[in-house]
This record gives C-alpha cells, sequence and structure tokens, in this order.
C-alpha cells in the first residue's frame, strides 16, 4: 500500500510555515509535517520521484531555451541549469545504487499537471513566457520546501545533510526563475500574476493527499 495520509485527516497549520520560510518562497501553506514520517518509510520511492523530478528540471530548461532563443540572459542563465539538474539526477542516482535500491518507474506528478492546467493558453508570448517562468519558479520553491522538511526531519543524518545541499540548489532556482520573468516582463505585472500562482497553488496543496512516496 502507498504511504498516503487522505486530505480530511488533520491539514496543515499554516502557522508550521516559518516566517523567514514564507518569506523567502512566498509559498503561503506549508508541508504536512507528516509528510516527512510518510517519506521516511518509503525512501526507495521518494528517491526515485526525486531522481525524476531532476530530470524533468533539466528537460524544462532545455525546452524553454529551445522556445525562446532570442532571449540571451534566459539562455545564458538556464544553460548551467541545465548541467545542475542532470549532476542532482546522477546524485540520486547513485544514493540508490549506494543503498542498494532500485529505480522505479516514473509517475504521473498530479502537482505539477495541476499547475499546467493554470497557465494561461494563447493569448500573448509575453503572457505564455510568463506563465511558464512562474511554474517553474513555484516548483522549485515547493522542492525546496520540501528537501527543507527532509533535510531536518529524518532520522539518516547523511541524508538529512544530502538534503540540506539540495535545499539550498533550489532557492536560488527559484528566485532565478522570478529575476527572469522581471527581466522580461513588467515588474507589477509579474508580482500580481506570482500572487495569483500562489493562491492557486495552495489550494493544490491543500486537495492533494499527503504521499510519502513523492516529493510533490
Amino acid at each position: 500500500m502507498d504511504a498516503q495520509i487522505t486530505k480530511n485527516q488533520q491539514p496543515a497549520n499554516s502557522n508550521d510555515l516559518s516566517e523567514d520560510t514564507r518569506n523567502i518562497l512566498g509559498l503561503q501553506l506549508p508541508t504536512d509535517p507528516r509528510w516527512v514520517d510518510l517519506a521516511g518509510k518509503s525512501m526507495e520511492d521518494i528517491l526515485t520521484d526525486h531522481a525524476y523530478c531532476e530530470q524533468k528540471a533539466a528537460t524544462s530548461c532545455i525546452s524553454i531555451i529551445q522556445r525562446y532563443p532570442e532571449k540571451e540572459k534566459l539562455v545564458k542563465e538556464l544553460s548551467p541549469i541545465v548541467t545542475e539538474e542532470w549532476g542532482h539526477f546522477r546524485l540520486v542516482l547513485q544514493e540508490l545504487e549506494k543503498r542498494k535500491l532500485k529505480l522505479g518507474k516514473q509517475r504521473k506528478d498530479e502537482y505539477v499537471n495541476k499547475l499546467i492546467a493554470f497557465q494561461k493558453k494563447g493569448g500573448s508570448q509575453e503572457d505564455r513566457l510568463l506563465d511558464q517562468l512562474l511554474t517553474m519558479a513555484l516548483i522549485e520553491a515547493r522542492s525546496c520546501e520540501r528537501f527543507k522538511r527532509l533535510s531536518e526531519g529524518l532520522n539518516d543524518e547523511y541524508l538529512r545533510k544530502f538534503y540540506r545541499r539540495f535545499m539550498e540548489s533550489e532557492a536560488g532556482h527559484y528566485t532565478l526563475f522570478l529575476e527572469l520573468a522581471e527581466t522580461y516582463i513588467d515588474k507589477g505585472k509579474v508580482r500580481m500574476r506570482w500572487s495569483e500562482w500562489l493562491a492557486y497553488e495552495t489550494g493544490v496543496i491543500n486537495d492533494l493527499e499527503v504521499r510519502g512516496d513523492r516529493i510533490h
């Protein structure tokens, strides 16, 4: 049976998200603290899902570079992120191998699919670029928050340090995507749409069941 808690069981209290974390990431609803306990019991699943998250992060950066090659700063800033994310993928694979665990099959990512559904369809190229960058920023922010939970709550000391390093990396990626959005799009428009994204993501997190076999 998958490690999970149904959404009607004790929702997380928004006060659980520290003021520092809220200010840095902007997230309005914290991960249910019980998620870490579930994840700790499903390390093969969580590491598998983490590996695919890093892979998808790399390919998403490649995709956006291909879509907007004329945007020089975007290409310059995201190119090393591709290398970094693929390196993270390899690190997670190494951790699986070290622990004699197997890389499982890639699962459907309900969280990311719900975010993609919120992206504006059609409209101007500027609107599409904005939503693509904000989607990526939000995924990185939530990943950072989840990695912070793992770095503080896992029983395995090595894995706590392992996820601390990932947390620091994801925080930098989150800010980069917001900075790129503000490079090409009016800052007021970016901030207004970011507020809409944060409110929407709160509902997504609240509705999803708490599962220990996935990062998101």
